[in-house]
């Protein structure tokens, strides 16, 4: 009988449990078909509206397809944000859009990169050549927000508000003294002495060579923000400049004093100016449309069988297939193949968002950029940062793009191998024994330190990778690989200075790019294709539910640590050798 009982509540449980799983994927199969119906939705936009910019969400490469809406799922983010691609566009369209009278800024903290709100900004001037009117409104300004709405034609605070203007500054966080406490030592193999990614697990504060070159490339993004911020606003630079150093802004009033902003104003006074200017009466409620709506109506790039490909390349590189998030060099690959076997493709413009990688896999994406130049031109357009193995898949192209304050460069190699001996013998009282057949059997091994004489096969193999490297750089640049090597040792360049040195070839957007790759091509009339793909989110979190789901309850465990528990988690498991610019300095 007891047996009975068992088997009764085994099958019970087993059909529950399969009634779950049903239910579960019965749900998931609604939702996208819901979210493919709304794929094909179109936005009425009202006459006399207000283009609303909510500037406070993530600004990515592309805007990320979104099967869930804002439905609670676990694994699945929750602020879906928009594409560079669509938000420049969408702009450019209310330009001459007879239906958007104004545009409305509201940012106070944007999850962008410096050069990505540069294109925004810039953007935005070239909008008010229209003669039509923007302005920025919030009760909190970061110094990012703030270059963003210094683009306005009018800047307003909150008379309780806050204007954050205080200069750049730039943190590292080191685990040395963490990994001693673990008992775990990071055996380090580098080329070049700006190759400074290793330097938190090896070291307590930065080198002199690190300080140098983070010197230069904090000052070059603050050059840049200050430069820009002067042009918009009629400041003298000296002034910003001053107003920084001295912190003189602490206070609602200093902001309207220093002429930052151009009055302290309530919400319900923007309402009643942007009623104005979009030519409603007092009476009447204003008429808007979000841009991410506005967004849904961007018609496809450009008319004509001739195509120029876009191919985005966002995100750290690795081998197999990646992500939207993430460079894998079997999908990026595939896709420059895709444009180059395409007779109808004239062009190809790579957009490069990335600090590096896996060197392997670097190479297998410049292979490719090799072959498709050979039959087409290949332009490269850099975003915030293409370092590292992120140049190193760009460095082929005929021309290559950046902003001023891209960061770029960090030409070099590097391994880690962490030796976990102390740890698991000292400290949890493991150990390893063994048989091998050759001396070297057991290379890369955790559970030891490295001999001398596997520590001299390691470094003649980044030795040979960097030189390589090198190699390709001096090739693609058309310089000698003795400058290169001048200019490489792992050191990180911000645009300006990359177009001084030949890294690059000028400052430029990512649509000009584009055009200079028609133009190169000789084609007028063309269609901008995008590659690869975007990945549905609801096949994302079916595929890979175990390991989002995961992320996501470390970061909300974490919270403002989880970069740290990421960074540590990274050098622990990162296999292979790395082409990775250091690691991720926080400029605030």
């Amino acid at each position: 009988m007891r047996d009975f009982f068992k088997y009764l509540f085994a099958s019970m449980l087993g059909f529950f449990l399969s009634i779950v799983i049903v239910c579960v994927i019965f749900f998931f199969i609604i939702v996208g078909l819901i979210a493919s119906v709304d794929s094909d939705k179109t936005v009425t936009v009202s006459d006399n509206s207000v283009l609303f910019l909510n500037l406070d969400q993530p600004i990515t490469e592309r805007t990320p397809k979104n099967s869930f809406g804002n439905l609670p799922i676990v694994g699945s983010e929750g602020k879906t944000g928009i594409g560079l691609n669509d938000l420049l566009k969408s702009i450019k369209r209310a330009k001459n859009d007879d239906n958007i009278k104004c545009i409305y800024i509201n940012v106070s903290s944007p999850e962008a990169g410096f050069a990505t709100m540069r294109e925004v900004r810039n953007a935005l001037i070239d909008f008010k050549k229209s003669h039509k009117k923007i302005i920025a409104y919030s009760e909190v300004y970061t110094q990012g927000a703030y270059y963003l709405a210094s683009a306005a034609d009018k800047v307003y605070l909150n008379p309780e508000g806050a204007l954050e203007f205080k200069g750049f500054s730039s943190q590292l966080t080191f685990f040395k003294g963490t990994l001693e406490k673990l008992g775990i030592e990071a055996q380090v193999i580098r080329v070049g002495n700006y190759k400074s990614a290793v330097e938190p697990f090896i070291l307590d504060k930065m080198s002199d060579y690190n300080r140098k070159q983070v010197t230069a490339y904090v000052g070059g993004l603050y050059n840049t923000f200050l430069t820009d911020i002067a042009q918009t606003r009629a400041i003298q630079k000296d002034s910003l400049y001053l107003i920084a150093d001295k912190y003189k802004i602490q206070q609602p009033q200093d902001a309207l004093n220093y002429k930052m902003v151009d009055g302290l104003k309530y919400k319900d006074e923007i309402l009643e100016e942007l009623k104005t200017l979009s030519g409603r009466s007092k009476k009447d409620n204003i008429r808007s449309v979000s841009i991410n709506d506005y967004a849904i109506n961007n018609p496809a790039d450009g008319t004509g069988k001739d195509k120029v490909a876009v191919i985005y390349a966002n995100g750290e590189i690795n081998g197999g297939e990646g992500s939207d998030n993430e460079i894998g060099s079997e999908r990026i690959s595939r896709a420059i193949r895709k444009a180059r076997l395409d007779d109808d493709i004239k062009a190809i413009v790579l957009r490069i968002n990335s600090p590096g990688g896996s060197a392997l896999a670097s190479d297998v994406i410049w292979r490719e950029v090799i072959l498709a130049k050979k039959v087409k031109p290949v332009m490269a357009s850099f975003g915030d940062v293409a370092a590292s193995g992120g140049y190193y898949i760009g460095c082929a192209a005929d021309s290559i793009f950046v902003q001023p304050n891209t960061i770029t460069g960090s030409i070099g190699v590097f391994g880690i191998i962490p030796n976990f001996q102390n740890l698991m013998t000292n400290k949890l009282g493991i150990t390893f024994d063994g048989v091998k057949t050759g001396e070297f059997a057991d290379i890369m091994s955790t559970n030891r330190p490295m001999t001398s004489g596997e520590r001299f096969i390691i470094q003649n193999e980044l030795n040979r990778i960097y030189s390589g490297f090198v190699s390709r750089v001096a090739d693609g640049r058309k310089k000698s690989k003795a400058y290169i090597d001048s200019i490489g040792g792992g050191h990180v360049w911000i645009g300006t200075d990359a177009v001084q040195i030949g890294l690059a070839d000028r400052i430029g957007s990512f649509n000009d790019a584009i055009a200079s790759a028609a133009k190169k091509a000789n084609i007028k009339d063309y269609k901008v294709v995008e590659y690869p793909e975007v990945i549905d989110p609801l096949k994302s979190l079916l595929s890979e539910s175990t390991d989002k789901i995961k992320t996501y309850y470390t970061k909300q465990e974490l919270g403002d640590n989880y970069p740290i528990y990421q960074q540590m988690k990274k050098v622990m498991t990162r296999s292979g050798i790395q082409m990775r610019m250091p690691f991720e300095a926080v400029i605030k």
